[in-house]
């Protein structure tokens, strides 16, 4: 989609911040995560490149960073706006740091859950609980028309893979991931996926990287 034909799709009168996501879950999840942070924006204001047609560019980065850019670039081209974008994902230890930037299509199909979860397990069922560490990562980028440089945080939340899912929430990897605070004394050994979506953006890399990310953005949206 051309900046014109961006123009002609909407005219926002109040600041929109332009998330580079097709994932509804995620949309979501940044939503309770950037509202409370940035002054007088609602999530109602928060949207998504698949709300506007643009379609997703081919992530070919070597790392979360890289591919990050990417998708925030290409936005901020098809728009003429500036651009938030992440990239995520699961680094498992006895797995050399794998599925990482594959986790969405680590069993060959972008974004089947249940696959990638079942291959997963899978791979590491031998595996005895206490090596079953592994961290969740988000590189969150900000790009904007004319800027240097772009602005880049990436932060991790670190767990244990269980055996086997618990809980209904969240999405991806969540149903298998004891968050570290959860395994700590006191702890009630829930996955992110028996959270709150409240209790998990406080701890989460997604949650980390955009509370880093967003005095940005509250800069960029008062200017």
């Amino acid at each position: 989609m051309s900046e014109q034909a961006f123009a002609g799709a909407t005219a926002p009168n109040e600041a929109v911040l332009v998330l580079a996501t097709h994932n509804p879950g995620k949309l979501a999840e940044l939503q309770a995560i950037l509202a409370p942070l940035v002054p007088d924006l609602d999530s109602q204001a928060i949207i998504s490149a698949a709300s506007l047609g643009v379609p997703e560019p081919v992530e070919d980065g070597l790392t979360f960073a890289a591919n990050a850019e990417i998708k925030a670039c290409a936005l901020m081209r098809a728009t003429g706006l500036p651009a938030v974008a992440d990239d995520s994902g699961l680094c498992v230890d006895v797995l050399g740091g794998a599925p990482g930037i594959f986790s969405a299509r680590w069993c060959g199909r972008h974004g089947d859950d249940a696959g990638n979860l079942r291959l997963l397990l899978n791979q590491i069922s031998a595996i005895a609980d206490p090596n079953r560490t592994a961290r969740f990562t988000c590189a969150a980028v900000l790009v904007r028309p004319g800027a240097a440089d772009d602005l880049v945080v990436e932060r991790s939340m670190e767990g244990r893979i269980l055996r086997s899912p618990r809980g209904g929430g969240g999405f991806g990897y969540d149903p298998v991931f004891v968050p570290a605070a959860e395994d700590a004394p006191g702890g009630a050994g829930r996955t992110t996926a028996q959270m709150s979506a409240r209790e998990k953006n406080a701890i989460s890399h997604r949650g980390r990287a955009f509370r880093a990310l967003a005095p940005a953005l509250v800069e960029l949206l008062a200017a």
